[in-house]
C-alpha cells in the first residue's frame, strides 16, 4: 500500500510540544507515525505580517480508512489543541495538512482535494517531505520532489532553517 503524508505546522505557543501531543492526539484516532522529519523554521506568511515564523515537520502516517475520514481527525486534532478557524494566515497553534493520501487524486469531492493543492510551491513542505520521501513523486504528473524543490524562488529557499531531529 502506497504511503499516506501529512504536514505539520504552528507558530504559536510551543510547537515541538504541541506536535507531539497533536501525534499522541491521532493515536488515538488510530493514525500512527511511521515516520517523521525534523524540525524546519520558516517565515510567517504573509510577509510582514508580524507573526511568529513556523516550525514545520511532515510525517509518513499510517491510517486504515478513507482520505475525507483522515481529514476530519486532523481538523478534529487541530481544534482539540486550540486552533480556531477564523481568519485566513492567521497565527495558530497547530495546522495538520494532509499531502498525498497514498497517491490518490481527488479534486474537490467532499471537499477535499489531494494531493494538497499548494505543497509543490511550499519550500517549509517540500523540505521536511524530502527528509522522510526522497523519492516521493507528484501523484498528479509524476514528477520528482526534486524537481519541485529546483523549481522553488531562491528567496522562499534561503529563509528554511533546519532545526534538527524532532525528538532532540
Amino acid at each position: 500500500m502506497k504511503p499516506i503524508y501529512i504536514a505539520f505546522g504552528a507558530n504559536l505557543s510551543n510547537p515541538k510540544l504541541t506536535f507531539k501531543a497533536a501525534i499522541k492526539a491521532l493515536e488515538t484516532h488510530k493514525v500512527s507515525i511511521v515516520k517523521i522529519s525534523g524540525l524546519w523554521q520558516s517565515p510567517a506568511w504573509p510577509p510582514g505580517s508580524k507573526q511568529p515564523d513556523y516550525i514545520n515537520a511532515c510525517a509518513e502516517v499510517s491510517f486504515e480508512g478513507e482520505a475525507g475520514v483522515l481529514l476530519n481527525i486532523l481538523h478534529q486534532v487541530e481544534a482539540d489543541l486550540g486552533r480556531v478557524r477564523a481568519v485566513k494566515n492567521e497565527a495558530r497553534p497547530l495546522d495538520l495538512d494532509l499531502l498525498d493520501f497514498r497517491g490518490e487524486i481527488l479534486g474537490e469531492k467532499g471537499g477535499i482535494v489531494i494531493p494538497h493543492p499548494r505543497m509543490l510551491i511550499r519550500g517549509f513542505v517540500l523540505f521536511p517531505l524530502e527528509e522522510i520521501a526522497k523519492d516521493w513523486c507528484d501523484p498528479v504528473n509524476g514528477v520528482s520532489i526534486t524537481h519541485w524543490i529546483s523549481r522553488l524562488p531562491l528567496e522562499d529557499v534561503e529563509v528554511m532553517s533546519w532545526l534538527g531531529h524532532f525528538d532532540s
